[in-house]
C-alpha cells in the first residue's frame, strides 16, 4: 500500500504526508526520529478497512522541507495537521520521538484525541535528568555518531543514493533496528528519507534538526519529562517493545499506566522499530482504540 501524497498546512508552510484512504475515524500516524511517513505503510494496510489512517513527515524528515526553529514546533504542528484534516477526536499514534510528539500535543490542549497510542516512545525522567540527557544528544560526539550510523545530512548523487538504499535493504536482516522488517518497506522508508536539493539528494534529517528538537526549555509548560502524563485526560495505550529502548524500565512505565484509569500497557515481542517489524500486531492494538472510540461515540449519541 502506497497511499496518496498530500500537503498538510501548518503555520509557516506545509508538511508532506501520505493519505492511506479508508473511511471512519481519523488515525494520525507519527514516525520517530530519522523515519518518515513510509514507515507506517504496512500498519496502514491493516487499518483502512475500519478507519482512515494518515501519516505525516515531521519537520526536517521525509519529503517535508520545513525545519524546526524551536524545540516544540515539530509537535505543535500536530494541532495544525488535525485541523487541516478536519478531524474530530482522532486517534493519535506515535512511535519513538513521535510518541512524545502526540503526547505533548494532547497535553498542551492543541488536540483533543479520542485516545493516544504511544509506541516505545515514553519519557520517564524528571525535568533535570531529561535536560541532561537532551544535552548529551547535542554534543559533537553524538552528531558524529548520527552521521556515521545513519548518514544524516549526507549529500548524494543518484547513483550513490540508490546504492545506499540497496545497501540498507541488503543489511536489514542483521540491523539492530530493521531486523524483521519487510525488505520492500526498508527500501521505501530509506528512499523517502532523501529529498532533492538542486543536483543532489540530501538525507533527512540534518544534524541541525536533531539538535534543535533536543534543546527543550526547562521552564516550558509542556516538557519531555514524566510530569507530562499528569496533563493527559484521554485514554492512553503504551506499547512497550521487549527488546526496545525502555525494556529495562518496564516498572516505571507500569507506574505511569497505573496512575490513571483508562491507560493500558501492551508488551510486544519486537525491537524498537515496532511499526516496521510488527505491523499487523500494532495495527490490531490501534484498531482496539478505534473500536473503543466508536463505542463511546454510540453511547453518547444514545
Amino acid at each position: 500500500m502506497t497511499g496518496t501524497e498530500i500537503e498538510l498546512p501548518v503555520e509557516d508552510g506545509a508538511l508532506s504526508g501520505v493519505d492511506f484512504g479508508g473511511h471512519g475515524a481519523g488515525v494520525l500516524l507519527v514516525h520517530g526520529s530519522g523515519h518518515n511517513a513510509a514507515a507506517w505503510m504496512d500498519v496502514a494496510s491493516h487499518l483502512v478497512s475500519e478507519c482512515h489512517p494518515v501519516a505525516l513527515d515531521l519537520r526536517g524528515h521525509g519529503q517535508s522541507r520545513l525545519n524546526s526553529a524551536g524545540p516544540e514546533q515539530y509537535w505543535r504542528d500536530i494541532g495544525s495537521v488535525v485541523t487541516a484534516l478536519d478531524w474530530d477526536r482522532p486517534v493519535l499514534v506515535g512511535h519513538s520521538t513521535g510518541g512524545y510528539a502526540v503526547t505533548a500535543a494532547a497535553a498542551s490542549g492543541l488536540v483533543e484525541p479520542a485516545a493516544l497510542c504511544v509506541v516505545d516512545g515514553v519519557v520517564l525522567d524528571d525535568r533535570n535528568a531529561s535536560l541532561a540527557e537532551h544535552a548529551g544528544v547535542r554534543t559533537t560526539e553524538a552528531a558524529d555518531r548520527l552521521r556515521t550510523t545513519f548518514r544524516y545530512g549526507w549529500r548524494a548523487d543518484d547513483e550513490a543514493m540508490n546504492a545506499y538504499v540497496e545497501q540498507c535493504v541488503r543489511e536489514a536482516g542483521e540491523d539492530w533496528l530493521n531486523a524483521g522488517a519487510r525488505p520492500g518497506l526498508v527500501a521505501e522508508v530509506t528512499r523517502r528519507s532523501f529529498t532533492r536539493r538542486g543536483h543532489w539528494w540530501v538525507r533527512q534529517p540534518a544534524i541541525e534538526e536533531v539538535a534543535t528538537v533536543a534543546a527543550p526549555e526547562l521552564g516550558a509548560e509542556v516538557f519531555p519529562a514524566i510530569d507530562v502524563y499528569g496533563r493527559l485526560t484521554c485514554p492512553m495505550t503504551i506499547v512497550l517493545a521487549e527488546d526496545g529502548f525502555y525494556a529495562s524500565r518496564r516498572d516505571e512505565v507500569r507506574a505511569v499506566v497505573d496512575a490513571v484509569p483508562g491507560r493500558r500497557l501492551v508488551d510486544i515481542s519486537s525491537n524498537h522499530n515496532v511499526p516496521m517489524t510488527r505491523p499487523a500486531d500494532l495495527a490490531a492494538i490501534v484498531l482496539d482504540l478505534v473500536r473503543d472510540r466508536a463505542a463511546t461515540w454510540d453511547r453518547n449519541v444514545d
